[in-house]
């Protein structure tokens, strides 16, 4: 998946997410391992909408993604002090070591393998501070196939429709296929297509690899919550540090 597409609607489709307060949760999340936590990565910051929010904490923030076109609805976003980087979390390069990653939003979900995931939990391991922390939330195998499944879901705003089709794998596998329809001046639409798939890790899963990837899990929430995930449970939050 290419996300130049979709970052022309992401916008409007996560128009109900909370940014404000989930970055507040985030950032209690982070001081309660790192007090002292300045430079930070917004890692799969797609249009920007969390790295201003971080920003306006008083992070020095950097926003990567592998997007341009997400990058570009980002910087308009912003006043000019966050600095963005157009790379995949697999080839992450940073220019020396980072207090604070964060990965927000499913975003390492859309890593399709376990291996793919372990080389990007190896680039954050390498560059992440000693005593920095990581925080980052993924869907968990319970949502993919009981929420998500083989089920369809209608987007409808001013400016598009959306039709959202799921089809599970098993796996943790979910094959995504987004149908967008932007009405033209006059009056018919156009259709535009994204697919994409996004697989779910168990915690074990999940805190196996980090300790492959030379970090140790601190800490594992349901979302939202400083509770502890529940099997019910759609998203879960991670806290992790280097080993």
């Amino acid at each position: 998946m290419s996300y130049d597409l979709f970052a022309e609607y992401y916008d409007e489709l996560m128009s109900e997410v909370d940014y404000p307060a989930r970055a507040k949760y985030i950032d209690g999340i982070i001081k309660s391992f790192k007090p002292d936590a300045h430079l930070l990565v917004d890692l799969a910051c797609g249009t920007g909408s969390m790295t201003v929010e971080l920003a306006s904490m008083g992070y020095d923030v950097i926003g990567v993604d592998l997007s341009e076109n997400m990058l570009s609805k980002a910087r308009e976003k912003s006043d000019g002090s966050i600095l963005y980087l157009c790379q995949s979390m697999q080839e992450l390069d940073m220019y020396g070591t980072i207090d604070a990653f964060v990965c927000t939003l499913d975003s390492l979900n859309h890593i399709e393998d376990r291996e793919q995931l372990l080389l990007a939990l190896s680039r954050v391991s390498l560059f992440l501070e000693p005593d920095g922390v990581f925080v980052f939330d993924m869907n968990t195998p319970y949502k993919h196939e009981k929420i998500l499944g083989d089920n369809a879901f209608v987007y409808e705003t001013e400016d598009v429709f959306c039709v959202w089709r799921n089809e599970y794998e098993g796996d943790g596998k979910v094959q995504i296929a987004l149908d967008f329809f932007e009405q033209q001046p006059d009056g018919s639409y156009q259709r535009d297509c994204e697919d994409f798939c996004e697989t779910a890790y168990s915690v074990e899963e999940t805190e196996q690899l980090l300790n492959l990837a030379g970090l140790q899990l601190l800490a594992a929430y349901d979302d939202m919550t400083h509770e502890p995930p529940q099997s019910d449970s759609q998203r879960i939050v991670f806290a992790a540090a280097k080993k």
